[in-house]
């Protein structure tokens, strides 16, 4: 089987001056088609680095990122761009909902920016709305959502244009532990009933090896360990 995903020999330095802080030190990957797998380490160890270097937001200092057998490094910024709309669906553990819009309006501006068909992305909207346990919710502003309810919104947005792999970015950070327990039951519910691939990073190994498939740990930028996760089939 062709994995989804393959990162080889990862690396990324950032530099502050004359001084190189390197996060992540040759990191490989495979992720395959339906996968949920969980990049679980303490803070610093580079998880949220290489999320965002799959998502296309960051580029990488060596190494190759390979996604359905495109290779990020050799993208443009508008191929980038699509990989960002179309490919992944990100999920942030600050939400990053647009405070005056509506759970609704938020959904269907990701739609909007996937150049979905005008006359169906309320619909749309709703639908996926529906689909995160929000069907009663969907006027309210994030502001009048509670923790748990906001990240749905974000999930709903994530999913918005159908991407192939969802990344988490730390979803539950922001959330208390009985929610947090929800939030991951449903991305694993997404995962099992619609096989959209899922990678998610957070320090929470419990919650990690409770839903995922694999579970893989950073440390100082490079993987240490690995083992099956309490989801795996």
């Amino acid at each position: 089987m062709t994995p989804i995903l393959r990162t080889i020999d990862l690396e990324k330095t950032y530099h502050k001056g004359s001084i190189d802080i390197p996060v992540l030190r040759g990191v490989t990957l495979d992720v395959n088609e339906g996968e949920f797998v969980t990049v679980a380490g303490r803070s610093g160890s580079g998880k949220s680095t290489l999320l965002n270097l799959i998502g296309g937001l960051d580029t990488a200092t060596a190494g190759r990122i390979v996604v359905r057998g495109a290779d990020l490094s050799e993208m443009d910024r508008r191929d980038l761009a699509l990989h960002r709309r179309h490919t992944v669906g990100m999920i942030f553990q600050s939400f990053n909902l647009i405070a005056s819009r509506t759970a609704l309006e938020n959904v269907t501006l990701a739609l909007a920016f996937g150049e979905h068909p005008r006359s169906d992305r309320k619909s749309r909207a709703a639908e996926i709305l529906s689909r995160v346990g929000l069907a009663d919710r969907i006027d309210h502003t994030p502001g009048e959502l509670s923790g748990g309810e906001a990240q749905r919104v974000a999930i709903a947005r994530a999913l918005a244009n159908s991407p192939d792999i969802l990344l988490a970015d730390e979803p539950t950070g922001n959330l208390d532990s009985r929610t947090s327990e929800e939030i991951a039951a449903l991305l694993r519910s997404l995962n099992d009933e619609e096989r959209v691939t899922v990678i998610m990073v957070t320090h929470d190994e419990a919650m990690a090896d409770a839903v995922s498939d694999r579970v893989l740990r950073l440390l100082d930028g490079r993987f240490v360990e690995e083992q099956t996760g309490g989801g795996a089939p």
